[in-house]
């Protein structure tokens, strides 16, 4: 068994062949379940605005809808990922980013000194913490959201502790996904991945290079 640091030499030293130029990074399955949670999380995040912002909630009107549609896309958020579980991919890049090892220390301590020196396999640590970071929020969300919805669930004093937590995690939610819609914003590639489920070889040996087609050869795409 090669170690990390082999195996992205390997990955680096492989020929780009022109059957090699699109290495595929993501299955139907997982992109439907990106754009299913990423509409219901812009839905929570619209309606949200509607219900706390005083020009949006005369601009739109309608308060008792924006409640309850704010209130049903919130508790759906889970179901595209728990649907996804179907997916052999879905659940193996699920592992991935649940698995950390020295390579991730290394990507996280040069991003913060702005270095170059970033291994990574098909996610890097960022992404692995973005996508553990939001797992929990929604799921504190949730959690606060139905204490809110319904009232008998719990005394006062839990309900205004789950309004306030409800209320400043929400804000946290919106300014650290605009932060990741600005990072696919700057790199074209990354969304065309997300967009049609093949990146290009050059840019995964230079943002992944741990990450090896040779590995998984049905990634390979003409």
């Amino acid at each position: 068994m090669r170690r990390p640091s082999e195996r992205a030499a390997g990955w680096r030293q492989t020929p780009v062949r022109a059957a090699d130029a699109r290495v595929r990074r993501f299955t139907p399955a997982q992109r439907w379940v990106h754009r299913a949670t990423a509409t219901l999380m812009a839905v929570c995040v619209l309606t949200a605005g509607c219900l706390y912002l005083p020009f949006l909630a005369e601009l739109v009107g309608r308060r008792a809808l924006m409640v309850t549609v704010h209130d049903w896309s919130g508790l759906l958020l889970p179901a595209p990922l728990l649907l996804g579980l179907a997916s052999r991919a879905l659940r193996a890049d699920l592992t991935r980013l649940n698995r950390y090892g020295p390579h991730d220390r290394r990507w996280l301590r040069s991003a913060l000194r702005r270095g170059s020196d970033r291994p990574a396999g098909k996610f890097n640590a960022g992404q692995k913490l973005y996508a553990a970071w939001l797992a929990g929020a929604v799921l504190v969300m949730a959690g606060t959201g139905l204490l809110m919805w319904f009232t008998h669930l719990a005394p006062l004093l839990w309900r205004t502790g789950a309004t306030f937590v409800h209320d400043w995690l929400a804000l946290a939610l919106i300014v650290v996904i605009a932060g990741h819609v600005w990072r696919a914003y700057g790199d074209p590639e990354a969304r065309r991945g997300m967009r049609t489920g093949t990146v290009d070889a050059a840019w995964a040996r230079r943002e992944h290079p741990l990450w090896e087609p040779e590995e998984e050869p049905e990634r390979r795409v003409g």
